[in-house]
């Protein structure tokens, strides 16, 4: 019998204003009137749907967290917004002090609306800034500029939220070291509570793909980020996972979620999930991705159980993720299997220096952090 981790919900909500050309996420131009009142429907029925199916996992169960991406979200009115968690919440009960988290551009019309999101139920605004550079914005495709980035700002620290996050990107095309640091200064200069700092990656099938644009190479990344990590610390900034720093007490809850191999319901277009059932059985789950598909009440696009050979390496994909310690029963807990299953490997990562362990515990190690891919490698065999 497994044990049953703390459940979240994801939504998604594909539409952007434009896709930018490094974006590899699952979102789509808009292109007249985005269908908001219909979507939401859709979004509900999804919902309902997924209660029944998985209703042996989900039953007394209360959600954790929410957590609305995209896309763009904040193209959303806060009305819509307003009416899609007061209708979650009729299905599926809330813990107290639930966070819930919204996707938003920090362009004029989004950030008007910051009051009406926290009216809402919004207790947190997560701001893709990306940089605070002009000309860096416009080469990201993006659609707003450093002076409106900080007017977001400032309208979120008087809005209500509880927290709010800025997405932040280094290497970015042609960027030198200095213009990596007085983005992360402008950001620090701006005190939010959490900072999400990491760096851009040319994804396939994304513009870049096709016409990749001359970045930093790897003895600059490394000055970038070695510097980077300083100023951060010096500011009060803890890094808690690879590429997220927040302030004490302002990590954010439904990411810790998803690194701590906790479960989550999952829907809107291209949502993925993962539910922990009492019998044993983990599922994945995920959802169709084109508007028109799941507008059409085609929801589900792919469920399948993930066999015990491979439970160490996703969980350990995740957990390795966070910098905080391992607790040795959580592998127990939420994977169903023995510490024993994974000792060849844990034996091997020790004496690599890539973990330490106690009695308790295991803790990825500085070193371990530079070759998390090898760490990882470690468990997609069978012990």
């Amino acid at each position: 019998m497994l044990k049953l981790p703390p459940l979240s919900l994801y939504v998604h909500i594909p539409w952007c204003v434009q896709k930018c050309p490094y974006c590899d996420f699952n979102s789509h131009a808009q292109k007249g009137d985005i269908p908001e009142q219909d979507y939401i429907h859709h979004l509900l029925k999804d919902l309902q749907a997924d209660l029944q199916r998985f209703k042996d996992s989900i039953q007394q169960r209360k959600l954790h967290s929410i957590f609305i991406g995209g896309g763009t979200p904040s193209l959303f009115s806060a009305e819509s917004i307003a009416y899609l968690l007061k209708e979650i919440k009729t299905q599926i009960d809330f813990e107290d002090n639930i966070e819930i988290t919204l996707e938003a551009n920090p362009g004029t019309v989004e950030a008007e609306r910051f009051k009406g999101y926290v009216s809402a139920g919004i207790t947190r605004i997560s701001m893709g800034i990306q940089s605070f550079n002009d000309d860096k914005l416009q080469r990201l495709g993006r659609i707003h500029n450093a002076a409106e980035a900080k007017s977001a700002v400032n309208l979120a620290k008087v809005s209500g939220l509880k927290s709010f996050n800025l997405d932040l990107m280094h290497d970015l095309p042609n960027q030198t070291l200095e213009e990596a640091l007085d983005d992360l200064r402008q950001a620090i200069e701006l005190s939010p509570p959490h900072l999400s700092w990491y760096q851009l990656t040319i994804e396939p099938n994304t513009m870049f793909a096709y016409r990749p644009p001359k970045l930093p190479d790897d003895d600059e990344l490394w000055d970038i980020f070695e510097q980077g990590h300083q100023l951060l610390t010096v500011a009060g900034y803890q890094q808690y996972e690879t590429s997220a720093y927040a302030k004490a007490d302002f990590q954010c809850k439904h990411n810790l979620n998803y690194w701590r191999f906790g479960d989550y319901l999952a829907i809107g277009c291209g949502a993925h999930g993962k539910l922990t059932f009492p019998n044993g059985e983990i599922t994945r789950f995920s959802k169709t991705k084109h508007p028109k598909g799941y507008l059409r009440g085609e929801y589900l696009y792919e469920e399948k159980n993930v066999p015990e050979i491979d439970r160490p390496f996703e969980f350990f994909m995740n957990r390795f993720r966070l910098l905080e310690a391992v607790p040795k029963q959580e592998f127990e807990d939420y994977t169903g299997l023995s510490q024993s299953a994974v000792k060849n490997q844990i034996d091997f990562a020790i004496q690599q220096n890539y973990i330490v362990e106690n009695a308790d515990s295991w803790q990825i190690t500085e070193h371990g952090k530079l070759f998390l891919n090898e760490l990882l490698e470690l468990f997609l065999t069978e012990s």
